[in-house]
């Protein structure tokens, strides 16, 4: 943990109560949180946050985390010597980059998050959408951006037909925090790799939860004038999608996120995972870390 030695007790004591009433007002709600980015890389900023979910668990917060993977799929695949092929954004996979996808993210990035959290003090288990039935998936239909009448084959890459939060539920009433890898499953057993935001966008919707938080290397939604815009209704975000001001990878994300605000989910936060305790900053404190996303 960063020190904190140089704080003057006054300042720690003032830092602690401004939690206070943030702490009551989420107590028992639900909270899904995107871990990708610098936060998911950098030794340093893993053990952060490790730290800030473990203290959101003890505080009587429920976080679930949703990862993804991408360095780490890329890095896998150059080892088998096979390059990494992209249409529109999307990685596309086939079957034999499927596997690499399922024993990178389910295997050794999960289990390396569960390692943080549990050298943190708390007990993770780490999920697919395999488990308990959580995320059924069919073969993602990619429409050509410029030609909609061409459309891509991307492979095993899935949209999201249900979600099932069951499994996730049981585990958070045991006091388990659950981590969860972005891959889904067909009709016929198929696996299907499907972008984390989506997943976590989709989860935060089912399990209503008060907040979804995406960690990003970026310090959240800014104008054009480069500006971080730090509190957005859904009305507003709708604007800045029609006058080009978000654009690129930004958009997938916001747009998952504005769905769901839309939904039903209280607040998004888009926030900068290179800040050292960015999560715990914009969820207990009156200081914005990043762009929250209100439905209203």
């Amino acid at each position: 943990m960063n020190d904190v030695t140089h704080i003057a007790p006054r300042d720690k004591a003032e830092i602690l109560a401004q939690a206070l009433p943030y702490i009551r007002k989420f107590h028992g709600k639900t909270m899904v949180i995107k871990y990708g980015g610098n936060a998911m890389t950098d030794p340093e900023l893993q053990a952060d946050f490790a730290e800030d979910v473990v203290l959101l668990k003890l505080v009587g917060i429920n976080p679930v985390v949703v990862h993804g993977g991408g360095p780490q799929i890329e890095t896998a695949l150059n080892r088998l010597g096979k390059k990494g092929q992209f249409i529109q954004g999307m990685r596309v996979t086939d079957a034999e980059t499927m596997e690499v996808v399922e024993w990178v993210l389910a295997g050794e990035v999960q289990q390396d998050i569960v390692g943080f959290i549990h050298k943190a003090g708390g007990q993770a288990v780490g999920l697919t959408g395999r488990d308990g039935g959580m995320i059924r998936a069919r073969k993602l239909k990619m429409v050509d951006s410029k030609d909609p009448s061409i459309e891509h084959d991307v492979g095993q890459v899935g949209d999201i037909v249900e979600i099932n939060t069951g499994v996730l539920s049981a585990l958070l009433e045991d006091n388990f925090i659950p981590v969860v890898s972005p891959i889904g499953f067909g009709d016929e057993n198929e696996s299907y790799n499907i972008n984390a935001d989506v997943v976590a966008s989709k989860l935060a919707e089912t399990l209503k939860a008060e907040k979804l938080v995406l960690l990003t290397n970026t310090p959240g939604v800014l104008d054009k004038a480069g500006q971080l815009l730090t509190d957005l209704s859904a009305r507003e975000i709708d604007a800045l999608f029609a006058d080009g001001t978000i654009s690129g990878g930004m958009l997938p994300k916001i747009s998952g996120a504005l769905d769901a605000a839309k939904a039903g989910v209280n607040a998004v936060h888009i926030i900068d995972g290179r800040v050292p305790h960015a999560m715990l900053l914009e969820i207990l404190t009156d200081q914005a870390y990043g762009t929250m996303i209100r439905a209203r």
